[in-house]
């Protein structure tokens, strides 16, 4: 029997808040962030943020985030993770940054932040990313031995 490996990635970002956004600060290095999300029907990825964060300032910097939603609320060597390539960035479009607020509110019947936190004036900013590809880990075998191996993935 065939694992569906998509059906399988939409259970796991349904279960699981919280997303890894991976990011690269103006200098090259490596950054990597947990964040509280919410996604749409089109699993685009929602987030708010400080707006002199760290990541915010790298998304600023450059659009390209890699995202990994992975449920560590099972045993060790039976985890699944969802791999995502994506374009990330900050909500300008008032429609965009209500849409944005509803689907983390939706997520979370309470919010972490009022809609004024969002003003011009606010500390907060939205976020979105969306995907561009998207891989589940899959087994893999080689020379005898398992090994995870990426498998792409539809959401």
């Amino acid at each position: 029997m065939t694992k569906d490996l998509s059906k399988r990635a939409k259970e796991i970002i349904e279960k699981i808040d919280y997303i890894t956004i991976a990011s690269v600060t103006p200098e090259g290095m490596p950054w990597n962030t947990p964040v509280y999300s919410a996604f749409d029907k089109n699993y685009n990825f929602y987030w708010g943020t400080h707006i002199d964060s760290q990541k915010a300032k790298n998304i600023r910097n450059n659009e390209n985030v890699f995202l990994v939603i992975y449920d560590s609320t099972v045993p060790p060597g039976t985890g699944e993770g969802v791999f995502i390539q994506a374009k990330a960035r900050q909500l300008t479009d008032p429609a965009e940054i209500q849409h944005a607020y509803e689907t983390l509110r939706d997520r979370r019947p309470t919010p972490f932040w009022k809609p004024e936190a969002f003003s011009e004036d606010g500390p907060i900013r939205l976020f979105t990313a969306v995907p561009q590809k998207a891989w589940m880990n899959d087994d893999g075998e080689k020379n005898g031995h398992y090994i995870d191996v990426r498998t792409e993935i539809k959401l």
